[in-house]
Formats: structure tokens, C-alpha cells, sequence
């Protein structure tokens, strides 16, 4: 528990990690001992391309 942090001092179910959404995968988190990206509210998200993942590139891309 961090006392610095708002949803801490209110017991509220966070992560402080960040999640990382995949194209073609499950979300992950940067914190090793969440479980449950998908479920757990996170402050920070961020595509996986930003950190250098290729699932994007194997995508393909639709005409919308």
C-alpha cells in the first residue's frame, strides 16, 4: 500500500502498473504481480506499438 496514493488511503482495488493493449493479444501489466489487467482499474495505458511489440504488424488493416 502506498500512503501517498489516493486510492490506496481509500481501499479501493488498483494497480499502479501500467497496461500494455495488445493487437492481437491478452492485455499485460508492467506490474509483476498483477493478475488481472483486464479488471483491475489502471491509471496508465499505453499500445503495445509504443513499446516496441510487432502484434500490430501482423495485423491487417480494414477499409472503414
Amino acid at each position: 500500500m502506498n500512503t501517498d496514493c489516493r486510492d490506496c488511503r481509500a481501499g479501493l482495488d488498483h494497480c499502479h502498473g501500467t497496461i500494455i493493449r495488445h493487437w492481437l493479444h491478452r492485455s499485460e501489466c508492467t506490474e509483476p504481480d498483477c493478475a488481472s489487467p483486464e479488471l483491475l482499474p489502471h491509471a496508465f495505458v499505453i499500445d503495445c506499438d509504443a513499446v516496441g511489440c510487432g502484434c500490430a504488424e501482423d495485423s491487417v488493416a480494414l477499409a472503414v
